[in-house]
C-alpha cells in the first residue's frame, strides 16, 4: 500500500500525539525528582559554599579570561597533570556529588554545580568543558530565576548504552533565596519511563 502526502501526514500526526504525550510524562517525572530530591543536594553547606566562593572569585572576569580558563580546561581533559580540573574536583562539594551519584545505584549519572558566571565549582567526574555559561543549561536556570528548571532533550549516550536526560535548576542562597548558581544532573531517562 502506498500512501499519499495526506494520509502520511496524518499518521505521522497520529503517531506523534503518544510521543508528545510520553515525553511530558517524562518531564513530569523528572520535575517531581528535581523537587523531591535533587533540590535537597542542592542545599549541601558544602555546595553553597562553594558556588559563594566561585561567585566571590569570579566575579571582576572578563569574558576574555572566562574563555582563557575554558580553553584550559579543555586542554586538561586530556592530560594526566590538570591542576585546573583537580582544584575543582577535589573539593568537598565534588565529593558530595559523587557520593549522591554513587548512593543513586546508576539512576544518576553525572552531577555538577555552576557559579553566578556559569563556570564550575563542582562536578562528580570530568566535564568537557568548564565554562557552561553559554549552554541551555545554564542560559534557562540561572538567568531565569529561584524556580528555573531546565530539561534537555533524551539523548543515547555511547559510554553507558543507555537514553540519558540532564535537568538543570537554580540554586539560591538558603538565607535570601536569590540565585547563586545552578545545578545539571544526568539522570537515566529509562527510569522515568
Amino acid at each position: 500500500m502506498r500512501l499519499t502526502a495526506p494520509t502520511f501526514l496524518l499518521c505521522a500526526c497520529v503517531m506523534a500525539v503518544p510521543l508528545r504525550a510520553a515525553a511530558q510524562d517524562v518531564n513530569d517525572k523528572v520535575r517531581a525528582f528535581v523537587a523531591s530530591d535533587l533540590r535537597g543536594w542542592a542545599e549541601d553547606p558544602a555546595i553553597v559554599a562553594a558556588i559563594q566562593a566561585g561567585n566571590a572569585a569570579h566575579s571582576d572576569l572578563t569574558p576574555e579570561a572566562i574563555e582563557a580558563l575554558d580553553q584550559t580546561w579543555r586542554a586538561e581533559t586530556a592530560q594526566t597533570d590538570r591542576p585546573t580540573i583537580q582544584a575543582v574536583l577535589d573539593t568537598p562539594a565534588s565529593q558530595a556529588l559523587r557520593e549522591h551519584v554513587t548512593g543513586s545505584d546508576g539512576f544518576v549519572t553525572e552531577a555538577f554545580v555552576v557559579d553566578q558566571t556559569g563556570l564550575n565549582v563542582a562536578a562528580s567526574s570530568v566535564t568537557s568543558d568548564y565554562w557552561q555559561g553559554d549552554e541551555a543549561k545554564f542560559t534557562k536556570t540561572y538567568p531565569e530565576g529561584a524556580d528555573a528548571v531546565f530539561i534537555d532533550e533524551v539523548e543515547f549516550d555511547e559510554s553507558t548504552q543507555s537514553y540519558q536526560v540532564q535537568v538543570s535548576f537554580t540554586i539560591t542562597d538558603p538565607t535570601s533565596h536569590a540565585p547563586i548558581g545552578a545545578m545539571t544532573v544526568g539522570l537515566d531517562a529509562e527510569a522515568f519511563e
